[in-house]
């Protein structure tokens, strides 16, 4: 936007404010606004930018240089210039909006009080002062040189911000949760939306405001409202105090120490393989440990104490893998699952050899018993020849007798 018109937009915000008895440092106007969009659109738009909070529409008017609808706006928070964006775009970039704030813009001209400025305003959103920056610097700063070492310093702050920015515009959003029995469809359940929850919340290097507003961002119903009225009562909650809270009112109402002695319950079921037994357990144990019952630096003794109890199926493995032996210094889960599954994959070979041995050796017994058979087949039919030659030499002589007796009579 020219500045020539941008200042006189701005006179325009300063007497529009004056009208409607608006603080100037809550009021936003927006330039170029089409005919047709209505103002809950206008809001759900804006309230995407979180510098300027909650806005609601104070009033429209139509303008032929800005080509569309100037829109006054009240924001619930302080409007600061340094920090507000010229423009504001939706998702698919068909919605251009021009942004005009009462205070002008930071001086450009004036390069050091730019610097300072935006120094400033880049170390508040990183929750830093320019004093922490200058204490670090003190206490850390090489004999090469302060100044290079402040430069170096302010590298490395842009890159963990960038490094948050990106994590921030790529994360993967966790599921809606409402809190609504039966769960309604494309909602998590309560169980798998703490689970998401307890890992966005721990591997996350964002800061805290951020994790905070990814939980909010998820939650509706009954859900929002609970964290809602934490907020109420302490606006300073952290993210692990907004995924407690919706524990505690949709969670599952057993202690930590029932949860404990139900996951020594669990057995192995018949014909599970050991690997698909310790996977099945891992779940329970989280939740055993996430409701207090198991403190997390015990959860490798308490998983390989449950495999003794257990596993019911598969003695000889466990005497393989020496499980008792490890219970002074238990591996941890994914050592464990890698030590099972090779071992399983052992046993299947034993398998497949002894099955080969069995299979040779009936085929040779088999082969022995059909030569026997034959043998003794010739040997009959040997007989039997033998037979039939004493037969024919022992007809003619009959004849010769009974032809004689015939005579003589």
């Amino acid at each position: 936007m020219e500045s020539v018109l941008y200042k006189k937009y701005q006179d325009t915000l300063s007497s529009w404010c004056k009208g409607e008895e608006l603080d100037p440092a809550h009021a936003i106007l927006i330039a170029g606004v089409a005919e047709d969009v209505s103002i809950s659109q206008i809001e759900e738009l804006m309230q995407t930018v979180r510098c300027w909070g909650r806005v609601r529409v104070r009033g429209r008017t139509y303008s032929v240089e800005a080509g569309g609808l100037l829109v006054l706006c009240e924001c619930k928070e302080e409007i600061k210039p340094q920090i507000v964006p010229p423009e504001v775009r939706s998702d698919d970039g068909t919605i251009v909006w021009h942004i005009v704030v009462v205070d002008p813009r930071p001086d450009l001209s004036d390069a050091s009080e730019d610097f300072v400025g935006k120094l400033q305003s880049f170390l508040q959103a990183e929750g830093k002062t320019i004093a922490d920056l200058q204490d670090y610097v003190a206490t850390s700063a090489p004999a090469k040189g302060t100044e290079e070492f402040f430069i170096h310093a302010m590298a490395e702050v842009m890159k963990q911000s960038n490094r948050g920015m990106a994590e921030s515009h790529s994360y993967r959003r966790l599921r809606v949760f409402s809190g609504i029995t039966p769960t309604p469809m494309g909602e998590e359940q309560v169980e798998y939306w703490l689970e998401q929850a307890t890992v966005m919340v721990e591997g996350s290097d964002c800061p805290e405001k951020e994790k905070r507003r990814r939980i909010i961002e998820s939650l509706r119903g009954p859900a929002l409202e609970i964290v809602r009225s934490l907020r109420f009562s302490n606006p300073e909650a952290s993210s692990d105090e907004y995924i407690s809270a919706i524990d505690r009112a949709f969670g599952s109402p057993e202690t930590g120490e029932d949860l404990y002695f139900a996951y020594r319950l669990i057995q192995q079921k018949s014909g599970e393989m050991l690997s698909d037994y310790v996977q099945r357990l891992e779940p329970f144990l989280a939740k055993v440990v996430r409701k207090g019952g198991v403190r997390a630096q015990d959860m490798n003794r308490v998983r390989i104490e449950q495999l003794l109890r257990g596993a019911v199926g598969a003695d000889i493995m466990l005497l393989q893998l020496r499980l008792k032996e490890k219970r002074a210094n238990p591996p941890t889960f994914l050592e464990l699952l890698s030590q099972i599954r090779v071992e399983e994959e052992h046993e299947r070979s034993r398998r497949k050899v002894h099955a080969r041995v069995r299979s040779v050796g009936a085929q040779d017994c088999v082969s022995a018993t059909d030569f026997d058979l034959q043998e003794l087949r010739a040997d009959v039919k040997a007989l039997q020849a033998k037979m039939s030659e004493l037969k024919v030499k022992s007809n003619p002589v009959s004849k010769e007798s009974v032809s004689t007796k015939v005579q003589v009579r």
